[in-house]
């Protein structure tokens, strides 16, 4: 028998990595021949890949149905580790690719609406380490609406046939988005927990570097200590107060945040488009930041009735930007207002000033040049750096 610290029973689920689920715009859905009038994945091989936090020695997928209008039906699934390092590849390391099975079975239908857990499998997963995930659909689900993440900033590989065990996919279709994938977890030491992001296209990442893997949560994990995963739950276009692309960050917080393994952290870190969104009037932008603010109040009374620990993270300049710059600036009072009650009211378990570690110091209207994607919203790799160095270490001692 073996040490205690060696035992399977010895340890805990934890959620170390995540894709916010979402509704397929057109523009995002899979190219001909993958997808059609009412069906999409048929006969195809999904392969994808993803960086996940924490480590552990075994693993289970959460693969989502949520915005599906027809029940999902997978075929069988493999897990395995990359041929190489490198997130966005195709080839798979020989030797390492394990079957994936649900409730003992090679496959399952996932109903409308709904998300599956598979079986634990034992695979020696390291902090920091890609994972590969390959899906094979026989048949496809049938209906054009399809859950998945468009902005996965990593490239993912469609293929006509089963090809889950192939160690390559050379004739695949190369596309950068995420599919009916939603969440990985790993059994890990039992000190180790999950800290939960709750976000919109800066917390998702526009403006990182595609297989980068630069965004600020990835690179916030890369200085923290052990026995800490995160849960990227960004997404492009999201608010907190209206639903967008996907639902508000009020309507999806159980999903998201409060139903995901092991979370004892969250950071709120939302707000910018629905100040964006908002009429520019004087009326309109109090009322909005009236509203946020009401809104931040609600996710931190929900967050601590599970015990979670709740930072709030100031909202970030976006000056410049167009449309969301108004003349008479009252878009900036509201955004001022909002970062006003996050820092002084003591509502949060701690404050995050990512508009302090972002924004001109000559004109805080905006961002500072080097962080500017050059949209005036939107981070460089290095302005995503400033975000997370801004994270202070001492609220994971």
């Amino acid at each position: 028998m073996g040490a205690i610290g060696e035992s399977p029973r010895i340890g805990h689920w934890v959620t170390t990595w995540t894709a916010m689920p979402q509704l397929t715009e057109p523009d995002n859905m899979p190219p001909p021949p993958y997808a059609k009038e009412g069906l999409v994945l048929a006969d195809t091989t999904l392969r994808q890949t993803v960086r996940v936090s924490a480590g552990g020695r075994r693993v289970r997928l959460r693969l989502s149905n949520a915005f599906g209008g027809a029940p999902l039906p997978i075929t069988h699934a493999a897990v395995a580790l990359p041929d190489g390092a490198a997130a966005g590849v195709s080839t798979i390391a020989p030797g390492t690719s394990r079957p994936v099975t649900f409730s003992g079975r090679t496959g399952a239908v996932v109903p409308m609406g709904a998300h599956v857990v598979s079986d634990p499998l034992d695979l020696d997963l390291p902090s920091r380490s890609v994972l590969t995930i390959t899906l094979y659909l026989a048949h496809g689900q049938a209906s054009s609406a399809l859950t998945s993440h468009p902005g996965s900033r990593t490239t993912s590989y469609l293929t006509t046939g089963d090809h889950v065990s192939a160690l390559d996919l050379p004739a695949a279709t190369p596309i950068d988005h995420w599919y009916l994938l939603s969440g990985v977890e790993v059994w890990t030491d039992p000190a180790t927990a999950t800290l939960a992001l709750l976000g919109d296209s800066l917390t998702d990442g526009r403006g990182s570097t595609t297989n980068g893997n630069d965004r600020w949560p990835d690179q916030l994990f890369d200085r923290l200590p052990p026995g800490i995963a995160i849960a990227n739950q960004g997404a492009g276009g999201n608010r907190v107060l209206n639903d967008g692309l996907g639902p508000s960050a009020l309507a999806r917080l159980d999903r998201d945040v409060l139903a995901q393994t092991a979370v004892r952290r969250l950071i709120v870190f939302e707000g910018v488009n629905d100040l964006g969104t908002a009429e520019p009037t004087q009326e309109d932008q109090r009322g909005t930041a009236a509203d946020l603010i009401a809104a931040y109040e609600q996710i931190i009374i929900r967050a601590h009735a599970r015990d979670l620990l709740v930072y709030g993270a100031t909202l970030t300049p976006f000056g410049g930007h167009d449309p969301y710059d108004d003349p008479a600036g009252h878009r900036e009072a509201a955004r001022r207002t909002v970062n006003a009650w996050i820092r002084t009211s003591g509502r949060y378990d701690a404050v995050i000033d990512f508009d302090h570690a972002v924004r001109d110091p000559a004109a805080p209207r905006r961002l500072a040049v080097p962080y500017d994607v050059g949209d005036h919203l939107h981070l460089t790799p290095s302005g995503y750096h400033a975000l997370a160095r801004a994270v202070p270490a001492t609220l994971f001692s």
